[in-house]
């Protein structure tokens, strides 16, 4: 199956797209001041986004679990089973560190500045160097993206692989079936040359006989042709006596 025919891979792109979105919306949430309405609504955008994330990525790791049980059937093998585990655990940790991040600020609303940035990046787990995890992250996810791609080109392949099997496969069957035809035709046609043939014959003896009946018919006279009438008449009622009286 391919990537984009695998539900995992379409429901790991709206998770992914919904994960940037509140890496967005925090990144707003981390630079608007304390006790504001805007932050706190920000808040529980938040709050809410993560926890329809986390059910979204539990549901994703409920259908590994399922595919981990008969992996052929569902055309993956182990590798790509722990690469899908590996995405849904680090999924659930960048969810895990905005929730905690945005709960810890909002019970520090009152130490400050310095301190609440200061525990925001360490449970987001950032270095103070703000370019510099932007550059890790990029590169981090090019890589993914890049990695994602060939998978998702050797998926293609193996798919189209498999659909020309398929078709060689019936392309086979079919000129076996057409053989079959062929030769049943040529059997078909030596019976009806054969019947032509019986019945050619069974006219010329039936002309045959007809000139003898006639023949005979012409020297025995009238006396004799109704001779003949009456012995086949009285032919004809004894059979019929035996046929239906016996």
């Amino acid at each position: 199956m391919s990537s984009a025919q695998d539900p995992f891979y379409i429901v790991k792109e709206e998770i992914q797209d919904s994960i940037d979105k509140l890496q967005s919306t925090f990144h707003q949430w981390e630079r608007i001041s304390s006790e504001t309405g805007e932050q706190v609504h920000l808040t529980k955008e938040l709050l809410t986004g993560c926890d329809s994330i986390e059910w979204q990525v539990d549901e994703l790791d409920k259908a590994i679990a399922v595919a981990a049980k008969d992996p052929a059937w569902y055309g993956i093998d182990e590798v790509e089973l722990e690469k899908r585990r590996r995405w849904t655990s680090t999924a659930r940790l960048q969810v895990g560190n905005v929730k905690k991040a945005v709960v810890a600020g909002k019970d520090t609303r009152g130490t400050g500045t310095t301190g609440l940035n200061g525990m925001r990046r360490e449970l987001m787990r950032l270095p103070n160097n703000n370019q510099t995890d932007r550059s890790n992250q990029y590169t981090q996810d090019n890589d993914d993206f890049i990695q994602s791609e060939s998978d998702r080109q050797l998926l293609l392949i193996k798919q189209q692989d498999e659909e020309l099997d398929e078709l060689s496969a019936s392309v086979e069957r079919i000129g076996g079936v057409g053989l079959t035809i062929h030769e049943e035709l040529l059997a078909q046609e030596k019976i009806i040359d054969d019947l032509g043939m019986e019945m050619d014959s069974t006219s010329n003896r039936l002309d045959f006989v007809q000139k003898k009946v006639a023949m005979v018919m012409k020297k025995a006279g009238a006396k004799g042709q109704i001779m003949m009438i009456l012995f086949l008449v009285v032919l004809f009622i004894i059979l019929f006596v035996l046929v239906f009286f016996t």
